[in-house]
């Protein structure tokens, strides 16, 4: 199955748009989320370099955000580079694991592979990858089992019928 960060763009945006002001689009090197302003009267969610997963992530990104925080500048949120130390890395990840869950649940939606990321190639130590897709995992079966918020859920239904794709279930989650 080929996955094309345009078909993502259109799908997102015709769910979207009408009732949420927002739109998905490409970017350059940095993904960032942007509010209305005076120059443009949507939300902006921008993803990088046009890959596919980078849109998927963004998104999920917007999917965890409430109404206030949509109102902000990257969800106003702290964003810390790459050679994050190591207590740096823990707080990173306890806000990634909600979002790289989400992530995952669309991204089996579409048929596209996922793959968690800890997101620190240059720091000084080596994150523990295993234990971050654990948590994710777990996060996964927690949505699952209390039910997908409307905006995933939503996502998730587009995506599946645009792929193709059936009902999702907690068997699409098994950690081999």
């Amino acid at each position: 199955m080929t996955h094309h960060y345009q078909d993502l763009m259109t799908i997102f945006n015709r769910t979207f748009f009408d009732d949420y002001n927002t739109k998905l689009e490409l970017g350059g090197d940095e993904p960032i989320y942007l509010p209305a302003d005076q120059q443009t009267p949507y939300h902006r969610i921008v993803f990088a370099h046009g890959y596919y997963a980078s849109a998927l992530h963004e998104v999920s990104h917007w999917c965890v955000a409430g109404p206030q925080r949509r109102l902000l500048e990257d969800f106003g949120y702290w964003y810390e580079p790459d050679g994050r130390t190591q207590a740096k890395q823990e707080e990173f990840e306890k806000v990634e694991v909600r979002p790289q869950a989400y992530e995952w649940i669309l991204s089996a939606s579409a048929g596209f592979p996922f793959n968690v990321s800890c997101d620190n190639l240059h720091g000084d130590f080596e994150p523990d990858r295993l234990s971050f897709f654990a948590k994710v995992h777990q996060e996964v079966m927690n949505i699952l089992d209390s039910g997908l918020p409307p905006r995933v859920q939503q996502l998730s239904t587009a995506l599946r019928q645009f792929y193709d794709i059936p009902e999702l279930r907690r068997e699409d989650f098994c950690v081999k």
